[in-house]
């Protein structure tokens, strides 16, 4: 009989401690002005002002809010993650000048065919040219 009372008001303390064991609500309201300001402080007239709430005691209360299932609006958006990969400049440069020549190689018909069309006119405008002179003189 003593032991199921024990038993009992074990679970009751064990009950009222879980409950009350995170008061993060509490914490929360107390310190939400402050926390909207920003993650590691805020300027203030042209000066930097750190939070009144330290990065120890903000962290514990975020973890706690986040256990409780509950969301948390106070931390900065994230940046864009990095797309291009790291690694030495000449690799990338390399690869950048074999695919500039891929894309050359591709269009180098035409192109040669425009260099020797416009040979060919210039040939034709220096011929005329000296046939006009011929006839002038």
């Amino acid at each position: 009989m003593a032991s199921a009372m024990a038993a009992k008001a074990a679970k009751s303390i064990a009950k009222a401690v879980g409950e009350y064991q995170y008061p993060w609500r509490e914490k929360l309201a107390k310190h939400k002005d402050e926390l909207a300001k920003g993650v590691w402080g805020y300027w203030e007239l042209g000066a930097w002002k750190p939070l009144a709430i330290s990065a120890r005691r903000r962290a514990r209360l975020r973890k706690e809010v986040l256990l409780a299932g509950a969301d948390w609006e106070y931390d900065p958006e994230r940046k864009e993650m990095r797309t291009k990969r790291k690694g030495h400049k000449v690799d990338r440069l390399a690869a950048e000048k074999r695919e500039r020549t891929a894309e050359l190689m591709e269009a180098m018909p035409q192109m040669l065919a425009d260099y020797r069309k416009r040979r060919w006119e210039r040939k034709m405008k220096a011929e005329d040219d000296a046939a006009k002179k011929a006839l002038q003189e």
